[in-house]
């Protein structure tokens, strides 16, 4: 939460899970996964004591319990029926990457029918996509019916954010499709989605936490400027480019990088979550 700190938000953080080290550590990691009923529990301490009621926003990252998964469903219905002011809810649909589940699959289904719904932005990866909107994206007309069919859901604002497509024509070669459409209502009921995308180049390794890094900026950066999403996609790729960046360059071998090696270097990038520069053209659709 410390990006969204940087750009003037108060935060209040509910750890999902308590680990050791982050999941990308060759040797493994310890710890627990907090469940829904621990869940209940904080927040009825929160609430006791005054602290949930003038919440404006509700972030979400990995979830590993079904049941800690249906609290969060339970707290948004609740906030909502009691009249308060409307929580903005962004959900990063943690659910796995290249073909493969973090998660128990079982969650898919519960994301595509309970959570989702509630949420006003969701940034599932080209895996989370695909599983919840039950399309296959292998090129940017698939991108744009996956995001027709999670709009279809609930959210205003779909952001997938790693496709790379074998359509050289489509992506560049060796770069990675950022897509985001948002969804406007007319009082008639009318819809019209507007898409734009943008490619970066992908630098070799991996990184762990780039995706809790990207819902924290698009969270941030959509409340400073929630009419310009070509303004808002441009500082939230661009930093997260820079930061990746940074950390790469940060390996003593970049060459060979290992696993436990990437800790992003968020404090060393306050500048740039600070003033993110322009690096890439946002396109329309």
């Amino acid at each position: 939460m410390f990006p969204l700190q940087l750009l003037g938000f108060d935060v209040d953080v509910i750890n999902s899970v308590h680990f050791s080290n982050h999941t990308g550590y060759s040797n493994g990691f310890e710890g627990d996964v907090l469940d829904g009923e621990q869940l209940k529990t904080i927040l009825y301490g929160l609430k006791n004591n005054g602290l949930i009621d003038n919440v404006t926003y509700l972030l979400t990252g990995y979830i590993g319990k079904e049941n800690f998964l249906r609290t969060v469903v339970d707290f948004l219905k609740k906030r909502s029926a009691t009249g308060s002011k409307k929580i903005r809810y962004v959900c990063d649909p943690v659910l796995g990457d290249d073909g493969k589940f973090y998660v128990s699959s079982e969650l898919v289904s519960i994301y595509r029918d309970e959570v989702i719904p509630l949420a006003d932005i969701i940034t599932p990866n080209k895996f989370e996509a695909e599983q919840l909107s039950g399309i296959s994206i292998a090129n940017m007309e698939d991108g744009k019916r996956a995001c027709r069919a999670l709009h279809d859901i609930g959210p205003e604002l779909v952001v997938i954010t790693s496709l790379t497509f074998e359509d050289k024509v489509e992506r560049g070669d060796g770069k990675m499709t950022i897509l985001a459409s948002v969804r406007a209502k007319s009082e008639d009921g009318c819809v019209d989605d507007s898409l734009w995308f943008v490619h970066t180049p992908i630098i070799p390794g991996s990184f762990t936490g780039v995706g809790d890094l990207f819902a924290a900026l698009l969270l941030g950066w959509t409340s400073k400027d929630p009419n310009n999403l070509p303004l808002v996609l441009q500082r939230v790729v661009s930093t997260l480019y820079s930061i990746i960046k940074v950390t790469k360059e940060y390996s003593k071998n970049v060459n060979d990088l290992k696993p436990e090696l990437p800790e992003l270097r968020l404090i060393q990038s306050k500048n740039i979550i600070d003033n993110p520069p322009l690096l890439f053209e946002v396109e329309r659709l």
